[in-house]
């Protein structure tokens, strides 16, 4: 069997160039001062070079995520009829990663910078999701997803801009994350309903069951169903949650198939060299 050694060496760099640097801004004070960022996720800020433990080490569970991601890419046989092309595989792998250093930032230092970081990985990976979506109920190649990526970060910075506060989810970062997520979702439930894919529809219905239940336990938390002074945190387990929801779907689009009566070519095949495609 032939196995491709990249995803796994690229989302280990990933872990270790970021979450190292992260480590260098917090003990040399880069981010900036503590302006209470992440205050409002009920953990209290100790008096800790970490401001909030529990919150910023939960983002552990991203980047877990990220290279269980790399590392089944890595060993996974290489069928003819898989969709999703090595080299996305590789980069989902990678942006999951930047998920753990990007919310970490925001919640170890209460930086104004800290929280843009942690804005721009949400953004990563709820773009990645839309663009992936849309790629393939279009049936079109990479360029569309990197249109959509492109416009979906952007859409996710500029909204979150906006000076006026919305209702439950706060401010407009997050209701651009939660649109490009819920185009995500939406638009693989159709295609698994119309038989457009050959998949495993258990993997994407457990990752949206797992953001399900980590939106409920980040509205609770956020309503004062919390301790501040404990380790245990609702905005902790949404961390934990959210990071499941990641590798299910990445498994999701890992198990995909192209039908075999479908004359469609397949998406991204300008992306792939010969040797990745064949048998392992």
């Amino acid at each position: 069997m032939r196995r491709d050694p990249w995803p796994i060496a690229l989302a280990s760099a990933t872990a270790v160039v970021s979450c190292g640097l992260l480590a260098l801004a917090i003990a040399y004070g880069w981010l900036g001062p503590d302006v209470g960022r992440g205050s409002r996720f009920c953990e209290a800020a100790r008096d800790w070079v970490i401001r909030q433990p529990a919150n910023t080490f939960s983002n552990l569970g991203f980047v877990a995520a990220g290279l269980l991601i790399g590392w089944h890419a890595s060993r996974r046989p290489r069928p003819l009829g898989q969709v999703m092309p090595q080299s996305l595989a590789t980069v989902m792998a990678c942006v999951v990663v930047l998920l753990g250093p990007g919310s970490a930032a925001m919640h170890a230092t209460q930086t104004r910078l800290g929280a843009q970081l942690d804005q721009l990985s949400m953004a990563f990976i709820a773009a990645f999701a839309a663009g992936y979506a849309l790629m393939r109920w279009w049936r079109t190649g990479a360029a569309l997803f990197g249109a959509v990526f492109v416009v979906g970060v952007a859409f996710c910075v500029l909204m979150r801009r906006l000076p006026a506060d919305v209702p439950v989810i706060r401010h407009g970062g997050n209701l651009a994350f939660a649109l490009l997520l819920l185009t995500a979702i939406g638009v693989e439930i159709a295609m698994v309903r119309r038989g457009r894919v050959q998949a495993r529809p258990p993997f994407v219905y457990g990752a949206v069951a797992a953001l399900v239940t980590a939106f409920a336990t980040w509205n609770a938390a956020n309503a004062g169903l919390c301790d501040p002074h404990s380790l245990l945190q609702g905005h902790a387990a949404w961390h934990m949650l959210c990071a499941v929801a990641a590798y299910l779907l990445y498994r999701y689009y890992a198990s995909e198939r192209v039908p075999a009566d479908d004359t469609a070519p397949e998406p991204a095949t300008a992306a792939r060299s010969p040797q990745a495609d064949e048998p392992a």
